[in-house]
């Protein structure tokens, strides 16, 4: 009886199991369609991209499978286009730019993507389930994506985030374990720490919320899924379980890094974005590590390495590459993800049964 709950109800998914929106080209249509189509949730991660490449994507997602899905997008935060770039910072960045043999300083263009002309697209395609992380969802945003009937689920990485969530009118909150591969999704500036393990996390939030909790954060097998309903939860969500997978977009060196990944080398950098994120350790991470203090914001340092992470994917240099994976990437297999999907609940199953 662990797979019908509330969030299966709502969701009208058969197993509470969904595949995190990894944005960043991991979440293809393939994938989040054969997730759904296998009976959990399949997300979208859309938030880099442009309001046409959603189209595109959500209605290829529903030539594949009429199951529910999500999207994801990314909260807006506010920032300053003309941030200054210390000079450390730059000659750090024009260094790897020229290894890869890359133009120098070369102009920003399009910081970030329109988030009303996203969400215009979420509504429009009226989509089953909007996720979000980052912050808070404006109300009139809320009110569109309620009156529309779309489930709304939000991340929070503390107790105080999740009640402002509930607070807010989301449907269900995502309490993200500081294990969690990618950005954090804390929002709350004056929190003096957010790396709250999924364990310490998921107890305290399901007793402080009414709303249904998802559990993330470290979650890569049955033995994850079933320990996040004996904490309180009511659904799991995975991300770097499905970068492995044959659908998965991750570029080929990801997909290695994730499977040779050990607890140790996933560690938060901001060297990438400018926001906390946790990816497998390598040579830009270090290299920007001196400069932590100095280091722009998100999403301007995020616009600023664009151009070095294409280049260091069309040249296979895994050194260069933002690998996001979460602590217990080792755990991770290559497989279809219907066929991980089928694992994960028959493991889930089999732990249930030896705990009863």
């Amino acid at each position: 009886m662990w797979g019908k709950n509330e969030v299966t109800a709502r969701l009208q998914i058969e197993w509470p199991i969904i595949q995190a929106g990894m944005a960043g080209g991991s979440t293809t249509p393939e994938l989040v369609a054969a997730v759904s189509q296998a009976g959990g949730l399949g997300t979208l991660g859309a938030a880099y991209m442009s309001p046409d490449q959603m189209c595109a994507a959500i209605r290829e997602i529903r030539q594949r499978t009429d199951k529910p899905f999500a999207v994801n997008l990314f909260v807006p935060e506010a920032f300053d286009a003309n941030f200054f770039v210390s000079a450390s910072v730059a000659a750090v960045l024009n260094e790897v730019r020229q290894e890869l043999g890359i133009p120098a300083d070369p102009p920003m263009t399009k910081i970030v993507e329109s988030f009303a002309a996203q969400m215009e697209v979420v509504l429009e395609e009226r989509v089953p389930v909007f996720s979000f992380t980052f912050g808070l969802l404006e109300q009139s945003w809320m009110a569109e994506l309620k009156e529309r009937g779309i489930v709304v689920i939000g991340t929070a990485t503390t107790v105080r985030e999740a009640q402002a969530q509930e607070e807010s009118g989301v449907d269900m909150v995502t309490a993200q374990g500081s294990e969690a591969g990618g950005h954090r999704g804390a929002f709350l500036q004056d929190a003096p720490s957010n790396l709250i393990g999924t364990m310490a996390l998921v107890p305290q939030v399901a007793d402080a919320v009414s709303i249904p909790v998802i559990a993330a954060g470290g979650i890569m097998d049955g033995r994850g899924i079933a320990a996040a309903f004996a904490l309180g939860a009511q659904a799991a969500q995975l991300g770097t379980a499905f970068l492995p997978c044959v659908e998965s977009g991750a570029h080929p060196l990801h997909k290695q890094a994730v499977r040779e990944a050990s607890d140790e080398t996933a560690v938060i950098t901001r060297a990438f974005s400018g926001k906390a994120a946790r990816g497998v350790e390598n040579r830009f991470m270090n290299l920007l590590a001196p400069y932590e203090q100095e280091l722009p914001p998100y999403p301007i340092l995020n616009a600023l390495t664009r151009d070095i992470r294409a280049a260091a994917a069309k040249q296979q240099r895994s050194e260069y590459l933002s690998m996001w994976a979460g602590q217990a990437a080792s755990l991770g297999r290559e497989t279809t993800a219907e066929e991980l999907l089928q694992q994960l609940v028959q493991e889930t199953e089999q732990v249930c049964r030896r705990l009863l």
